[in-house]
């Protein structure tokens, strides 16, 4: 359950859609914002992982 929403947030299609419910526009910039943080950690995390396995 956990992870069907966490994939559901971490999916680009949900990025810039409406939604069920509708926020106010500063609080969806700011979803939005959180989402490409966690996109780009993610990443930074993935890179350090190669790079660490590459010795």
């Amino acid at each position: 359950m956990f992870f069907k929403k966490l994939l559901y947030y971490l999916d680009i299609r949900t990025l810039f859609s409406k939604g069920a419910k509708k926020a106010n526009h500063s609080v969806r910039f700011m979803n939005g914002m959180n989402r490409i943080s966690l996109y780009v950690f993610l990443f930074a995390l993935i890179v350090m992982l190669i790079r660490y396995l590459r010795g």
